[in-house]
This record gives C-alpha cells, structure tokens and sequence, in this order.
C-alpha cells in the first residue's frame, strides 16, 4: 500500500477539505474578531479625543499654552499620544506637531490621516482638531500602534493554534486512510474470489455500524439473493428437462415405432393424434414458464389499474360452476355486498383466482363441497379458497408453491405442477400473502384452506351474500 494511494483516498481527500474548513474558520474568526476589535478602539479613541478636547477648551490660553508645552511631564501624554497647539494661520505655537498635517479641516471631528515626520516613517493618527480661545487651533490625535501589536498578536495566536491542529488532522488523515483503504481492500479480494465461482464468499461487513459496513451488508445480502436465484434456475432447469424428457421421449418412441413397422391409415392418425398431445403438453409447460418468468419479473405492473375484487371473486365461481357440477361439488361464494376495490390487474387476478379453483376442483372427491370466502378487515380483504379434498401435508405446504413440485398424493391428477406457482407469483407481484392451511382436523381428506390477504384501495361495508 503506497502513500500515493493513501493520498488519493476519499477520506484524506475528505481530512483535507476539513483541514481547509478549519483554516477558513479560523481565517475568518481572525478576520471578525479583528474588526470587531479596530471598530471599539476606533470608538474609544474618538471618545478619549473629544473628552479631552473639551476638557482643555476650557483653560485660558495662557494655561493651555503651558500644559501643552509641559505635556510631556504629565498624564495627558498617557491618554492622548500628541497634542500641539496652532494659530489660525496653522502656524504652530507648541506641541509634538510642527506642521499641520495635511487635509485636516479644524471642525471638530475626527480624521484619520498619514503623517509623514522630516525623518521617521510615515504613520497613521487619529487626529481631532477644534478652535480654542485666542483665535488658536488645538489640535489632539492618536496612533494606532496599539492596534497594529494587536493585529500581529493575533496573526501570531492563530500561526501558533492552527499549525499543530493542522499537522495533526493531516496525520490523522493518513491513519484513517490507511484503515479505510486496508477494508477496501478486503473487499476487492472478497469480489475477485465470488468472480472467479467462489458464491459462497462474502464481503466483510461487521456489525454494519457505518457506511462501508451497512454498504457490504447489502451487498452481501444482494449476494445471498443472487446465489438463492441461481440455485433456483439450476433446479428449473433440471425440473424442465425433467418434464420434458418425459413427452418427448414418448413422441419418439412413437414415431420410431411408426415408422419401423407396418401400420395403417388409422394407426398412425393414432399416433400422430399421440404425439400432438404430448407435444402440446410440452409447449404448456414451456407457456407456462415464460408466463411465470414474465409475472415475477414485474412486467405486468403496467396493468394494474382499480378492479372490484368481489365481481372478480363471483365470476371465477361462475367460471367453475360447471366442472364443479360434473363431480356433484357444490361450490359457495360468500362475497359483500358492497365493492371491494384493490389495485391490481384484472386479467392476472382472474387467472389466479382460476388455478385456486381449478386446483380445488381437482383434489376434491365427488360430492365435497368447495367455499370460496371474501372478507373484509380494513383496510385489508381476505380470500379463502377452502375445500373438502385430500389436503396437503404440513411439511409441504412451502414446497407445493415451487415450479414442478408434485406430492405422492397427486401424482395421478394430470398437472405440470406450475398452477401453484403461478399463483404464488401473481400474489407476490400484488403485494399479497398468501397462506395454506388445513380446513380440519379428521385424517381422510382434511381439506386445504388457501388465504390470500390483499390491501385494499378503497373500501364499502357491507352484508355478505350466499350464492
């Protein structure tokens, strides 16, 4: 691990924009505290001028004359840096200054000017000139080397506060980096093990306290979402060519036999009739499939739109009525009176609704009876598809929801074990639960309850009513 990559981490490119943050606020405190600081002494110094000013206006000449000369010996030195005293022509009479200073105007406020001595340095005063008795201009000011030493004691504090913070967040800086880059790391080696098969690997993600740890655990999860989906179409695959080794190879053997041998006419309208069913068979399971592949995938969504769930409800049992009649099943409904909306797709509820039937319908022995019940609980609604047949047993009741799964106790009801999964499906994409349960507790056909509990878009109370 090279200091270049440490340098170009986000988190030291993170420390050094924190470090410029902290430089600007401190730029900045200096920058305000010092004007803060130049506008009260500007304030204070005016006010010591005009205070003193008025104090001496008040002498006679004679004494202002002398204090002004004798200046030196006393307080007024401490208070007032120089004072001078001038004619009215600017000639001057006594005091530091011996010249007036150039663009002051005796009005009785205060200027800031430059004054330049014969062989000193330039330098700043506040100056305050105000006419006194004998037709004379007194003339007090101030300079401003208080303020400068304050200036550069503070440029000094904040060299001295902002250097060492500033060399320690640097190397604190380097010390994240560096454990930032290691578990970056570790994750890259992680990804190169699950590229090169190894599924079974994951990133390292700890308790997910921060953002890196919560970002490997999603990934993570992504990852056992992903290796649970290949594990799927593995066994898909497997479970096709399973079901369609079967027809197909009957079709061959079939036509072989047909050609190998000696038939007539109707002999082999005979088995061509055979072979088409099986391939039709074939084609069904590959439909239903796609069908499948094409619901989970949420491609339906752009159908949904607001349907009644009961006349949905009403005319599936319609739908079946019929096939119901020929094994003397007696099918009830007990539907509200009042419209139940959901949002949803028309067409795929119809066909879910259908599997459950027809599913009923098929394990249900001649004169059982079938009870489909829609109820409502806001702002849920319930469906419960509750039968008299064979029942399914408690450890299968996950498993018959897969694609191809076939209990001992229906291997010999014609299916391709996909209705279920079907329903499974077109459930998840309406964002329903579905469960299965006993209708009772006897031995001989205990009967099977299928419960789907949907979110309603809108709802009416109403009385139920039996068909």
């Amino acid at each position: 691990m090279s200091f270049a990559e440490l340098l170009r981490t986000a988190t030291f490119r993170l420390t050094l924009a924190v470090v410029a943050a902290m430089i600007g606020t401190a730029a900045l405190q200096f920058s305000l505290g010092y004007s803060q600081t130049k506008a009260f002494e500007f304030r204070r110094s005016d006010a010591l001028l005009h205070r003193e000013a008025d104090l001496l206006r008040r002498e006679t000449p004679q004494d202002l004359e002398h204090k002004i000369r004798e200046r030196a010996t006393d307080d007024l030195r401490v208070v007032i840096n120089q004072a001078a005293l001038f004619d009215a022509d600017h000639h001057s009479i006594a005091g530091d200054l011996r010249t007036w200073p150039a663009g002051l105007a005796a009005d009785g406020h205060v200027h800031e000017l430059t004054v330049q001595p014969a062989e000193d340095a330039p330098y700043v005063l506040r100056i305050l000139a105000v006419p006194v008795a004998g037709d004379r201009v007194l003339v007090l000011a101030r300079g401003l080397h208080m303020l400068d030493e304050l200036r550069l004691t503070m440029r000094h504090s904040l060299l001295v506060s902002i250097v060492p913070t500033v060399l320690f967040a640097l190397m604190m800086g380097i010390v994240l980096s560096h454990r930032a880059l290691a578990r970056v790391t570790q994750m890259h080696e992680a990804i190169d093990r699950i590229m090169e098969g190894d599924l079974h690997e994951r990133l390292p993600s700890g308790r997910e306290r921060d953002e890196m740890q919560r970002l490997a655990g999603s990934v993570n999860r992504m990852l056992d979402r992903l290796e649970h989906l290949m594990v799927e179409i593995r066994d898909v695959g497997n479970d096709i060519a399973h079901d369609l080794r079967t027809p197909l190879a009957r079709v061959r053997a079939r036509l072989d036999r047909a050609l190998s041998g000696q038939v007539d006419a109707l002999a082999l309208k005979d088995v061509i009739a055979r072979a088409i069913d099986d391939l039709d068979q074939s084609f069904l399971v590959i439909t239903a499939l796609l069908r499948l592949a094409e619901i989970e995938n949420g491609q339906r969504r752009a159908g949904f739109t607001t349907v009644n769930l009961g006349e949905l409800v009403t005319d599936a049992v319609d739908l079946y009525e019929p096939m119901a009649e020929t094994k003397s099943i007696a099918i009830t409904a007990l539907v509200p009176d009042e419209a139940i909306m959901i949002h949803g797709d028309r067409h795929l509820l119809i066909e879910l609704l259908a599997n459950l039937m027809d599913n009923a319908i098929k394990f249900t022995p001649d004169g059982g009876i079938i009870t489909v019940i829609m109820e409502e609980s806001w702002p849920y609604v319930n469906i419960k598809v509750k039968d008299t047949g064979i029942g399914i047993a408690k450890t299968e009741r996950s498993s018959v929801l897969g694609r191809f799964y076939r209990s001992d106790k229906s291997r010999h009801v014609p299916g391709i074990g996909l209705g279920l999964s079907l329903v499974s499906a077109i459930a998840h994409l309406h964002g329903a639960e579905l469960s299965i349960h006993a209708a009772s507790s006897v031995s001989l056909n205990p009967g099977t309850v299928f419960k789907l509990v949907f979110h309603q878009a809108s709802t009416s109370h109403g009385a139920r009513l039996s068909r």
